[in-house]
């Protein structure tokens, strides 16, 4: 495998970077308190002495970005980068071909004249559950028998873009596991990759952050009005009651409809 260059990968990590930082306005713009108000437990709020709708919008907003950012940075930043990663390192070296999307449950395919490796791409070592694991199996076993054919070892291989993965590859196993500087190690054949696309996000980062933190603003005083709107009285008390009756009443609470605009 070729080392990437330099050049190439800064850029692609500043293309993937802008991405992320896109989605993450985008979801901000997205986002409706009365759904979000659903889930969660007012009765916590009232417990703790909340008593006011910045500060429930505020938890909201973190705890919404602190759990979407995870599923964002690893679709439109780690995935993108694994796959074109292992296209570049194969890139003008011969007897290897590299697909990408290759199957259902499959990222990335790696093919030489001795091994055919199925790669999935995972962002962290906690991704799976019970039956997310048994349908990852499934469409490497459907992947397997398609390319029997080919008489050559196949490899399934589940990469964690970040993290530490104790089990490794051993006759027991019907896959491989892979996590962090192991897995960009496998993609790329660099030992140091997983360091050096980290340091080339520059100040980059710095100069997104500003523009995002100002779609949070804005997104915490829409917020903020919708939920005054709905769930306060006219002192701009919360209105708990009215709050508890929306979230956990036997009947659906029908609310007023909200445009956005000050009421008159």
């Amino acid at each position: 495998m070729a080392k990437i260059e330099a050049g190439k990968l800064e850029a692609k990590i500043a293309e993937l970077l802008a991405a992320f930082y896109e989605r993450r306005r985008a979801r901000l713009a997205e986002l409706k308190l009365v759904k979000i108000l659903k889930r969660k437990n007012p009765y916590l709020y009232r417990a703790r002495g909340v008593s006011s709708a910045s500060a429930i919008v505020r938890e909201i907003l973190e705890a919404f970005i602190t759990s979407s950012d995870e599923g964002i940075f690893g679709n439109v930043f780690f995935e993108p980068l694994a796959k074109w990663a292992a296209e570049q390192a194969a890139s003008g070296t011969p007897g290897v071909n590299v697909s990408v999307a290759a199957s259902e449950g499959v990222d990335v395919s790696v093919e030489d004249a001795v091994c055919y490796a199925a790669i999935a791409v995972k962002s962290g070592v906690n991704i799976f559950n019970a039956q997310s694991r048994k349908r990852q199996l499934q469409d490497f076993d459907a992947l397997r028998r398609r390319v029997s054919k080919l008489n050559k070892r196949f490899d399934a291989v589940i990469g964690y873009c970040y993290g530490q993965k104790k089990r490794r590859e051993d006759s027991t196993s019907p896959v491989i596991e892979l996590a962090g500087q192991e897995f960009w190690e496998r993609v790329t054949g660099e030992e140091g990759f997983y360091i050096r696309f980290l340091s080339l996000m520059r100040d980059l980062p710095q100069k997104h952050a500003p523009i995002f933190r100002e779609e949070l603003g804005r997104a915490e005083n829409r917020l903020v009005a919708e939920f005054l709107f709905h769930f306060a009285d006219a002192s701009g008390q919360i209105d708990w009651p009215k709050l508890a009756a929306f979230n956990s009443g036997k009947e659906t609470l029908k609310l007023a409809k909200y445009s956005g605009q000050p009421t008159s």
